[in-house]
């Protein structure tokens, strides 16, 4: 089971900038390092909170909401990415999972604290190399990785038991992050996400993206030959996920049950994104049976870009999930 040593400088620093005012103390270090700390708490209901954190690698304030059981005590926690918008279509109220999906009452009686960023349009939850004049200051690895989860201890009663999931762009962060930080989480879930970047018309579609929010590519990762790409390709790094538990799953493009009726985006857009999903998941799924590393895949044979397939893809991953958080699968 994970244990949090890599977080002790991060807790370490998180209590001292926590006790030491109040004991009238200063650190010994002329220059003490900025560490995350709660803006503010709302309490939206008994089962779910918005944490406005600082983040100092972003300077600024970044809202997390936190689905939880009602009362306290340590229980794991499952980080949720979200798709491109990350959120946008609320005006960066909420995530989209809380939009487009049940989540909120498919955890009500599950005893798990389930992390849900806000913001991060097309930023794959990376740390970016430069700050882009449209997307703005975005060092998510740095924040989810570093700042973020002594916070969720504090306040939300961690166990120190973690898994990450995500859908589309999502997917793609949370298995790089996870491949970069093993010691982090215990399993992963990508769901329709491109996790082979190995490729050039892979690294074109995670490029596009970008664009597509009107980012600059290169300011994430560099240009396309850049060995930063390699160093955040979950493909290239698939040994650190021996010994975790992983679901994958994808559509192919065909229209499917949820997208009769749909608009025509369904069409140009959801269908081509899918097949592109289920291309890259072919690939890495073929590179996870090459290095012996167990996986749950499921390939629909059906089914866009869209959310109602998200919403039963999560059910479908909550088993792998639950034995990585050491949970019934209920």
């Amino acid at each position: 089971m994970h244990k949090r040593g890599t977080y002790k400088g991060t807790i370490a620093a998180f209590v001292l900038s926590v006790l030491l005012p109040l004991l009238g103390a200063t650190p010994a270090s002329a220059d003490p390092v900025p560490t995350a700390r709660v803006d503010h708490v709302e309490h939206l209901t008994d089962r779910r909170s918005a944490l406005f954190v600082y983040s100092p690698s972003m300077n600024r304030v970044v809202q997390v909401q936190v689905l939880h059981p009602s009362g306290q005590g340590p229980r794991p926690t499952l980080y949720l990415l979200d798709g491109v918008s990350a959120g946008s279509e609320s005006d960066y109220r909420e995530s989209t999972w809380t939009q487009k999906t049940d989540i909120v009452d498919f955890f009500a009686d599950k005893n798990v604290n389930v992390v849900l960023p806000v913001g991060g349009t097309a930023s794959y939850y990376t740390d970016w190399r430069n700050p882009d004049p449209v997307l703005g200051t975005n060092r998510w690895e740095t924040f989810l990785t570093q700042e973020l989860p002594p916070i969720v201890d504090a306040v939300a009663g961690e166990l120190g038991v973690d898994a990450i999931g995500g859908l589309s762009m999502g997917a793609t962060g949370a298995m790089s992050l996870i491949t970069r930080h093993p010691d982090l989480y215990e399993g992963v879930a990508a769901l329709s996400g491109c996790l082979d970047i190995s490729r050039d018309s892979a690294r074109d579609s995670v490029r596009g993206t970008v664009a597509y929010k009107g980012g600059n590519p290169d300011n994430m990762w560099g240009a396309p030959g850049d060995p930063e790409w390699k160093e955040h390709d979950p493909y290239t790094n698939a040994e650190a996920l021996r010994g975790k538990d992983i679901y994958i799953s994808t559509g192919n493009g065909l229209l499917g049950p949820y997208d009769l009726g749909a608009d025509s985006d369904v069409l140009t857009v959801g269908a081509p994104l899918e097949a592109g999903a289920f291309a890259c998941t072919i690939t890495f799924d073929r590179r996870l049976r090459e290095l012996r590393i167990p996986a749950t895949v499921e390939y629909r044979p059906w089914g866009t870009h869209t959310w109602p397939y998200w919403q039963d893809d999560l059910r479908s991953a909550w088993p792998t999930l639950a034995r990585a958080l050491g949970l019934s699968e209920r």
